[in-house]
C-alpha cells in the first residue's frame, strides 16, 4: 500500500488539503488561546493613575423645575459618564453650580448693562457648572478616561436615575 495515492490522499483515506487546513486551524486556536498578546489600551503604557476633576458646562437644559432639579444632581454622589460614545463609569458630583441667565442691554449713553432675562421660558433651562472626580490615567499627552482623552472641549455624556445629557468640558485638574 503506498502513502500517497494517485488522487492524493493518505493511505487512501486523508486528503492533503483537509490535512493542511486542520492544522492550520490548529494553529490559530493555540495561537489565541495560549498566546493572546498583550492586554491594555496604548493609552495605559507608561502611565500613572491620579485623582483629576473636570469641569462641565450645560447651558439650555430645559427642565420642568430647574432649582429642585440643581438640588438632585447635588444631592447625588456619583453619575455615569460616557465619552466620545464610549462609556467609562462611575465618578464623583464635586459641585453642581447654578449660571445666571442675563440678557446684554444697550444704554442710550452707548454703554452696556448686564440684567437678568425677563423671559418666562427661561423658567424652564437651566444652565450649570458641574465639578466631576475620579481617577484617570495621565499620560503625556493629558489625562485619559477609559480609552479617551480628556481635554477642554471633549464632549461627554452624563447619566444619572433621572437624568441623561451632553455638556462640555471647560476645564481639566490634575491633582496631586
Amino acid at each position: 500500500m503506498a502513502i500517497l495515492d494517485s488522487k492524493g490522499r493518505l493511505f487512501g483515506k486523508l486528503s492533503l488539503l483537509d490535512l493542511g487546513a486542520a492544522i492550520a486551524i490548529l494553529i490559530v486556536v493555540v495561537g489565541i488561546f495560549f498566546f493572546p498578546g498583550t492586554s491594555g489600551s496604548v493609552a495605559q503604557v507608561g502611565s500613572t493613575t491620579q485623582d483629576i476633576e473636570v469641569d462641565v458646562i450645560a447651558r439650555g437644559l430645559t427642565v420642568l423645575n430647574p432649582e429642585d432639579f440643581l438640588q438632585e444632581m447635588a444631592q447625588e454622589k456619583s453619575t455615569k459618564i460616557i465619552v466620545r460614545n464610549q462609556e467609562y463609569g462611575q465618578v464623583e458630583v464635586k459641585s453642581v453650580i447654578a449660571l445666571p441667565r442675563s440678557v446684554a442691554v444697550p444704554q442710550p449713553d452707548g454703554s452696556v448693562k448686564s440684567y437678568p432675562d425677563p423671559r418666562p421660558e427661561l423658567g424652564y433651562t437651566a444652565d450649570m457648572l458641574i465639578t466631576l472626580g475620579g481617577p484617570a490615567q495621565i499620560t503625556p499627552d493629558g489625562p485619559v478616561l477609559g480609552n479617551n482623552k480628556v481635554k477642554i472641549g471633549t464632549p461627554i455624556e452624563i447619566e444619572g436615575s433621572t437624568y441623561d445629557f451632553k455638556v462640555s468640558t471647560v476645564a481639566v485638574r490634575i491633582l496631586e
